[in-house]
């Protein structure tokens, strides 16, 4: 990988991917104590909502501005991370203990991998041909900057839109961080 294709869009988005397996990989051995089962969790959740809210502000407004099916590809992506939001919030308060922390678990891990693998197959390559490198790059940067300043818990009644989510991300952050030093949530 060269430093000029570093931190293009694609290259953000599928290291995020990758990531995000590692820790459903770990999750799902089974492996560690109740304590580093929830901070796994925890941890995931804080990184999802962050990449999905830099997608959201950055990738699919893209989409729909260089793609001839953009707003159906983004509409879609978007009813799939509000999913995923709905069942965060469900799991971010239980603990491994609970019957359903697996369960739930396992659903967001299932919901996310099938939404990498929209994304890796069709929306990702769709956007590759569509956009300059130097766009791309532009992109790329966007999204890292957005996740340094993004939420780190769902909130499936927030605007996943600009403007409006690009105004409410960052105190909507301010507060995430707040409660999750507060509680000793991992992120």
């Amino acid at each position: 990988m060269t430093t000029t294709t570093k931190h293009d869009l694609v290259t953000v988005i599928t290291e995020d991917h990758r990531a995000f397996e590692r820790i459903f990989k770990e999750l799902e051995s089974g492996k560690g104590g109740d304590r580093h089962r929830k901070d796994l969790a925890d941890h995931v959740i804080a990184e999802l909502v962050r990449h999905s809210i830099a997608e959201e502000q950055h990738m699919y407004p893209a989409a729909r501005k260089h793609l001839p099916d953009g707003d159906e590809v983004a509409d879609h992506e978007i009813e799939e991370h509000a999913e995923a939001e709905r069942v965060m919030n469900d799991l971010i308060g239980l603990e491994p203990t609970d019957n359903r922390f697996d369960e739930l678990v396992g659903k967001l891990i299932e919901d996310v991998r099938h939404h990498i693998e929209e994304e890796e197959n069709d929306l990702l390559p769709k956007l590759q041909a569509a956009c300059a490198p130097e766009d791309l790059r532009e992109l790329g940067e966007k999204v890292l900057r957005a996740k340094e300043i993004a939420p780190t818990r769902p909130h499936p009644a927030a605007p996943d839109r600009p403007p409006a989510n690009r105004i409410l991300a960052p105190g909507t952050a301010f507060i995430d961080k707040i409660r999750d030093a507060l509680t000793d949530r991992a992120t």
